[in-house]
């Protein structure tokens, strides 16, 4: 038997790992919610954000704000992105089958990649973490740092406050409508063009943000942006695609199943999240609080 302290240890770090993955999947969820796209590209936009807090954190100096605007500048810059392929590209395959939006999003990834080598090289770049939430505590023997507990928390403050956006305000209205029955707004005169860009633009926003984020703890490299699109593609199918408490919960079991199948499987712990993952979709394809496709 594990020590308990362990154990708990392990329980944070599963809860951290969940609260990042919930950042970048609620991001990929909600874009398919709406758009009914697959978006491949999403992990790039991820890479992008990370790169691009990087780039503004040299720009901006050693000064103690210097991370909180480059992780604010990084995730609107990759909203932005977001934005003008949607208007420029995306929007033109909507009537098209699945396959070429599937086919468009992947060659996204290929030149996104080449762009960052491009751009930023092929060296690990990282960001030191704001001196304001520098250092950790202590609970039950175990190290908890100031940073994993900031990220522990704003998961579930953003999930709370969409929820209340979706729930309570005009706008939430039409996000829902657009997800249960996108032809039948369109066909009351809403403006679904720009609630596509602007849906897209916020998935944009929270990759760019998870990207971000995970810089102090997490290298910059090359194929990040492969290694996390599997990962929030597993968090979506577990919960459901399309539905945003689904993504939470998801992430919250993904997050766990890593974390303790390290424990039974030293070598193959992401096994365990698979095995997880093609049970559900065996059993409840449509994930475990998403509905059935139409």
């Amino acid at each position: 038997m594990a020590e308990p302290s362990f154990l708990f240890g392990q329980f944070v770090s599963g809860l951290t790992t969940a609260m990042f993955l919930f950042l970048i999947a609620s991001g990929l969820s909600l874009i398919f919610g709406v758009l009914r796209v697959l978006n491949f590209a999403h992990g790039s936009f991820y890479m992008l954000g990370a790169y691009t807090a990087w780039q503004l954190v040299q720009w901006l100096g050693p000064r103690t704000e210097s991370f909180w605007l480059a992780v604010l500048g990084a995730a609107l810059a990759v909203a932005v992105l977001g934005a003008v392929i949607e208007r420029l590209l995306l929007r033109h395959l909507y009537a098209r089958e699945e396959l070429y939006q599937l086919l468009f999003t992947y060659a996204l990834v290929l030149i996104l990649a080449d762009v960052a080598r491009y751009t930023w090289g092929t060296q690990q770049l990282s960001v030191p973490r704001p001196p304001s939430l520098d250092g950790a505590f202590t609970v039950l023997g175990v190290q908890i740092p100031y940073y994993s507990v900031f990220i522990m928390a704003l998961g579930p403050l953003i999930a709370v406050g969409f929820w209340l956006v979706l729930n309570r305000t005009s706008a939430g209205r039409m996000i829902r409508a657009a997800a249960l029955d996108r032809e039948m707004l369109s066909a009351l005169g809403a403006n679904t063009s720009w609630l596509y860009t602007g849906m897209f633009a916020l998935g944009s926003f929270f990759a760019g943000l998870g990207g971000a984020l995970v810089t102090p703890v997490r290298s910059i490299v090359p194929g990040m942006d492969v290694e996390i699109i599997v990962e929030a593609f597993i968090v979506v199918v577990i919960g459901g695609l399309g539905s945003f408490w689904g993504t939470f919960l998801g992430a919250l079991i993904f997050g766990q199943v890593l974390a303790f199948g390290i424990l039974v499987f030293p070598r193959f712990s992401i096994f365990a999240a698979f095995v997880l993952m093609a049970a559900v979709l065996i059993l409840r394809p449509w994930g475990l609080l998403g509905r059935p496709l139409k």
